[in-house]
């Protein structure tokens, strides 16, 4: 005997559930706070030529800056773990984030330089934003450990020694800071492009599965 046909499911789901968007948030606050504070801290003993203006700084003082940056160290930590484990386990990592090639990048690039990527399913990632949310979660990895390496060097020498010592955590950790500064402007910019994505960060979106 014949099974019947399966049902094709075609009820709505968010793209953009509501852990995803308060995740996104809180690690977008956690951020700001470490990065404007981290400028505090780079201000007492620079790496390299320049100061960062008090202006866009925050702590108003060395300790001040620390305590606020070690206050939004964990709200990051705990909150991209949280994202990290949500999207293994609801599959959702494997689903938009792979697969990843190359030629789909530079495919994808090319296309977005000369405008014609489309983005009328903003629930599907196309292989720039693939690489691109992958190499923050990578980037985030890193300043994490370089920054345990420059808060408690003495507790992880072994994660001291692989970075290349303490001098060296702290170029790593600079670099990697101004790799997601980086990220964060494009990623403003492609937001002010197509703003629906702010709003379905916001409210989350509806798409037919």
């Amino acid at each position: 005997m014949s099974s019947a046909p399966e049902t094709t499911r075609s009820d709505t789901q968010n793209s953009h559930p509501a852990w995803l968007r308060l995740a996104h948030w809180l690690n977008a606050l956690a951020i700001v706070l470490m990065v404007t504070s981290g400028w505090r801290i780079y201000n007492a003993s620079p790496l390299y030529g320049f100061d960062f203006p008090n202006s866009i700084t925050l702590g108003g003082w060395l300790g001040g800056a620390l305590q606020w940056h070690f206050a939004a160290m964990w709200l990051l930590v705990v909150v991209s773990l949280i994202y990290l484990l949500f999207n293994v386990f609801s599959g959702r990592l494997s689903r938009r984030f792979f697969p990843v090639s190359p030629k789909g990048f530079f495919h994808d690039l090319w296309s977005a330089l000369h405008g014609r990527l489309g983005h009328d399913d903003i629930s599907h990632y196309n292989h720039v934003q693939r690489v691109a949310y992958l190499f923050v979660i990578l980037d985030v990895t890193v300043l994490v450990i370089s920054g345990l390496v420059l808060w408690k060097s003495v507790q992880f020498p072994l994660l001291r020694e692989l970075l290349g010592g303490y001098d060296s955590a702290r170029h790593v950790h600079f670099i990697a800071m101004s790799l997601l500064v980086a990220f964060i402007a494009v990623h403003l910019l492609m937001v002010a492009l197509v703003p629906k994505t702010l709003w379905a960060m916001i409210v989350g979106h509806k798409e037919r599965v």
